[in-house]
């Protein structure tokens, strides 16, 4: 694969969109069993947005950390010790990392949700304006600490956490502005109160903005029922599919009503909708941390989806072959965040097509099962 040249790329590509436009004119989407393979739907995308395409509106409801992030060779024993090699301070929270995400791929984001009084929940704040999304939502509990969460990353990537609960769950969905909520076109919800995310995805239905859903790695232990119903796209890991598949009446394997994104982690990442599938092994990248590649992965999906009329008008489409570009740039981002020291990578759509530059013939392997 590595060795071929740009030539031969441009015409493997053209063959594939001769191939993809011919399966499109078929009847295959009326087959259950039909099952296809088809790449990108440009010969060379270019992936960032036009200068005349839509700027999607985004609110990020949930958590606003301040992260600690400690790299050590290797994870101690009990009772051991381990050298520090590397230690670093940022922002962090999932709504925050979306939120920034997004901004950082071109939209317009407000973040809510509520940090302590304290010089951490200020540093937040402030890294947060810095980056261009909109902290004047957040809710400031002088009563309790800004939630602090330490990220321990071995020599593999792999990594273990330690927070406190703090501030971060003290917003409710009587907090968020009305107007702000209006002028949204999006609403993502990450951890949270339960109750607070299905009053805040039922609002946002309400206003006409369509609704995503990341529940976190507390998914099978927290009534989440409503909201959850209440949205149009999950992002799920694999652990969290089969746990929400064993608490819930969702399968999020083989989802009824809505769109589920499910990260594989170094294996990509598949769309489940009810028409079928998408599915991508994803890139080729040396973890150094992969906390915040999830939210990454969802900052780049929905970065790419929420600006495409035919996949959001309407809600979201579902028909897997919309979802091939988005699964690309979520794939791409999580890449990114992998090789990222900490959580909040720094995203663009230059870095982005660099990644899938890289080995282009990867783009191929998009997998769609109609």
């Amino acid at each position: 694969m590595s060795g071929r040249d740009a030539g031969d790329w441009e015409e493997e590509v053209a063959e594939w969109d001769e191939e993809v436009s011919e399966w499109e004119g078929s009847n295959a989407a009326d087959d259950p069993d039909t099952a296809d393979d088809s790449g990108p739907v440009e010969e060379d995308p270019d992936l960032a947005p036009e200068e005349s395409s839509r700027v999607p509106k985004v609110i990020a409801a949930g958590h606003i950390n301040w992260d600690v992030t400690i790299h050590v060779d290797r994870l101690p024993e009990p009772d051991g010790e381990t050298r520090i090699e590397r230690l670093e301070q940022s922002g962090g929270g999932s709504a925050a990392n979306v939120a920034v995400g997004l901004v950082d791929l071109g939209g317009q984001s407000v973040v809510y949700g509520s940090v302590g009084g304290d010089e951490s929940g200020a540093l937040a704040l402030r890294e947060l304006a810095s980056a261009g999304v909109d902290p004047g939502q957040v809710l400031v509990d002088a009563g309790e600490p800004t939630s602090v969460k330490y990220v321990i990353v071995d020599g593999g990537g792999e990594l273990l956490m330690l927070a406190n609960d703090g501030a971060n769950e003290s917003f409710t969905a009587a907090g968020l502005d009305r107007d702000t909520l209006t002028a949204a076109d999006h609403l993502h919800l990450t951890g949270q109160q339960p109750e607070t995310a299905a009053a805040l995805a039922t609002a946002a239905g309400e206003a006409g903005a369509t609704r995503s859903f990341d529940p976190g790695r507390r998914v099978g232990d927290r009534e989440f029922d409503a909201a959850l119903h209440a949205t149009d796209v999950l992002f799920l890991n694999s652990r969290e599919a089969d746990a929400l598949a064993d608490s819930t009446d969702i399968d999020p394997w083989e989802p009824e009503d809505r769109v589920v994104a499910i990260k594989l982690g170094s294996e990509g990442a598949t769309i489940r909708t009810p028409h079928g599938d998408v599915s991508h092994p994803g890139f080729d990248v040396d973890p150094v941390d992969t906390a915040g590649a999830g939210d990454a992965f969802a900052a780049g999906f929905l970065g790419a989806a929420l600006r495409e009329p035919e996949i959001v008008d309407g809600g979201f489409s579902h028909d897997p072959r919309d979802y091939q570009v988005p699964l690309l740039v979520g794939n791409a981002c999580g890449a990114i965040a992998a090789e990222t020291v900490t959580a909040r990578a720094d995203l663009s759509w230059d870095r982005i097509r660099e990644t899938m530059g890289e080995s282009p013939e990867t783009d191929l392997l998009i997998e769609v099962r109609v």
